[in-house]
C-alpha cells in the first residue's frame, strides 16, 4: 500500500466589516464592502453571519484561484464607526 505525504495546509486569519440589513419580510440581506461582489441572506442573524462568512471564503478562493490580490483585512472593526447619513435629494 503507498503511503500519503501529508503536509500541513497554511492558513491565516482575516477579518471582513459586513453590513446585516434587516429585511421587512424576516430576515437579513449582508453586504461586504471589501468584496462588493458578495450579496447574500439569512433568516435570522446567526444565518446570515455563517452564509456572509460562507461567501466571503468562496470570494476569497476565488480571487486566490485568479491571481487577484486579496483586499487588506479590517485590523480593528470595533474601532470603525459606521452611521446614517440623511441627505436631501434634489427632485427633477
Amino acid at each position: 500500500m503507498a503511503r500519503r505525504r501529508e503536509e500541513p495546509v497554511k492558513t491565516s486569519e482575516a477579518q471582513y466589516i459586513c453590513s446585516f440589513r434587516p429585511e421587512p419580510e424576516g430576515g437579513y440581506t449582508v453586504r461586504c464592502a471589501a468584496f462588493p461582489e458578495i450579496v447574500t441572506y439569512g433568516p435570522s442573524l446567526e444565518e446570515a453571519r455563517a452564509a456572509a462568512r460562507e461567501a466571503i471564503e468562496l470570494c476569497v478562493e476565488v480571487y486566490q484561484r485568479e491571481g487577484r490580490e486579496l483586499p487588506p483585512s479590517d485590523g480593528a472593526p470595533h474601532k470603525t464607526k459606521r452611521e446614517l447619513v440623511p441627505v436631501k435629494l434634489a427632485r427633477a
